[in-house]
């Protein structure tokens, strides 16, 4: 059998359940590539890259210096540029592509969200509605609350903001997901959370804090994904190993 290349679009929970899935298939070479985000990714099986391609054009080159066969976007349902940039790319080089697209959170009749297209607009919107704010959007986007002087925020990210983000008066805690219910609402409560805002990533590891929302009834401003290329899709790790077997077999 002659070996194939795989390169998975990583950087979730999702991503390295695939790989390691992956690694298993016989004659399949897996790679990983991570934009380098975070400094301590967990564990990823496969050859692993770490850094941008540089755009459309610098993806297609690799995909083409490194003869790769098959590409399966795994990435966080918020990076959607490299999400576009991987469907002009594949359509270029002409090789079989996936996206792995995690359902979005879905509201409960319980839930108290205000849904907003941006985090810039969630910035805005809250000093009307909030005074003590659990933050949850990452380290990335923090500078926007920057301004707001009359909220206190707690600030939770995986590594602290860059050295020259301004950011929000309050409290930043260091912290990698999954999350527990129990713990959520400790948090919530100790810190006298009203209002959390977060970005609708969907998936199992941070979902404890909308269910705590619900159950204390506080306030989340949930800001929703932006458009994703039209592409073939599974909103699972065992739709994507289907997926790749299938294709794997024609070969």
């Amino acid at each position: 059998m002659m070996l194939k290349r795989l390169l998975i679009l990583g950087g979730t929970g999702d991503a390295s359940e695939l790989a390691a899935m992956a690694s298993n298939i016989p004659g399949l070479e897996v790679r990983v590539s991570l934009a380098g985000r975070t400094s301590q990714p967990g564990e990823v099986s496969g050859i692993v890259r770490i850094g941008g391609f540089g755009g459309i054009d610098g993806l297609v080159t690799y995909l083409q210096t490194e003869q790769i066969d098959l590409l399966i976007d795994t990435t966080h349902p918020f990076a959607s540029q490299i999400s576009w940039n991987a469907a002009a790319a594949v359509k270029e080089v002409k090789i079989p592509s996936l996206m792995l697209v995690r359902p979005a959170w879905e509201k409960d009749k319980n839930d108290n969200w205000i849904e907003v297209e941006s985090v810039e607009t969630a910035a805005n919107i809250l000093p009307s509605l909030a005074k003590r704010v659990f933050l949850t959007i990452g380290r990335q986007q923090l500078a926007p609350f920057a301004n707001l002087d009359n909220i206190w925020f707690l600030m939770r990210a995986i590594d602290p903001p860059s050295p020259n983000t301004p950011l929000p008066q309050g409290k930043l805690l260091l912290a990698r997901g999954p999350f527990s219910l129990e713990d959520e609402k400790k948090l919530l409560l100790e810190y006298e959370i009203d209002t959390i805002v977060s970005k609708n990533s969907g998936g199992g590891a941070t979902y404890a804090k909308i269910i705590a929302a619900r159950e204390l009834g506080i306030k989340v401003v949930m800001v929703q994904r932006s458009a994703m290329p039209e592409a073939e899709n599974t909103a699972s790790v065992d739709g994507a190993i289907t997926w790749l077997v299938d294709k794997l077999s024609i070969y």
